[in-house]
């Protein structure tokens, strides 16, 4: 009986010792993963300063505005004013979905590039 008893203590002993061998794998391994997931985060943090950097140098509106004159000749020009707000009809019951035109409505341009000078 003793002999017995002893013989499942020392089983029982080593089936804790390799439990607790396959956690402490299972530890170092995810370890592992968790330094190279880490790794990849700083990697990836500083690849998008770098895009941000980027970003900022060619979102800016002095860049837009240079790369718009240079592909499409648009200059700093004031757009056209189409119509004011008192030519447009009002809300109400005289003039809503009446479908009548709107009247004196004109399209004023105005102009106030600075004009290149010959000689400069």
């Amino acid at each position: 009986m003793v002999r017995m008893l002893n013989f499942f203590c020392v089983a029982l002993a080593g089936l804790a010792c390799l439990a607790l061998y396959r956690v402490s794998e299972q530890t170092r391994v995810a370890n592992a993963q968790l330094t190279h997931i880490r790794h990849n985060i700083t990697v990836e943090r500083s690849a998008l300063h770098v895009l941000e950097a980027d970003w900022e140098n060619v979102a800016s509106p002095d860049q837009i505005q240079r790369l718009a004159e240079s592909q499409t000749g648009i200059s700093n020009t004031t757009s056209a004013q189409l119509s004011s707000f008192e030519d447009l009809p009002r809300r109400g019951d005289s003039a809503p979905l009446n479908n009548t035109p709107i009247q004196q409505a004109s399209a004023q341009v105005t102009n106030n590039a600075p004009t290149a000078v010959a000689g400069q």
